[in-house]
């Protein structure tokens, strides 16, 4: 939808997202995230999204 991060790194699906009431509790959520080790990253997904589907038409 809008050319930048997703477009330079040809991102094509939103398997995994949270949301938070305060832009502060986001900021530290991806900075912690950031710093996982893949495994724990993909772990998150599986648990939350075990078929890796598209959530971005949800948000739509």
């Amino acid at each position: 939808m809008v050319e930048g991060f997703t477009k330079k790194h040809k991102i094509k699906r939103l398997v995994w997202f949270e949301e938070h009431q305060m832009i502060a509790q986001a900021i530290s959520r991806e900075k912690t995230i950031k710093g996982w080790p893949r495994q724990w990253k993909i772990n998150a997904i599986e648990e939350a999204n075990p078929e890796w589907n598209d959530l971005g038409q949800l948000l739509i």
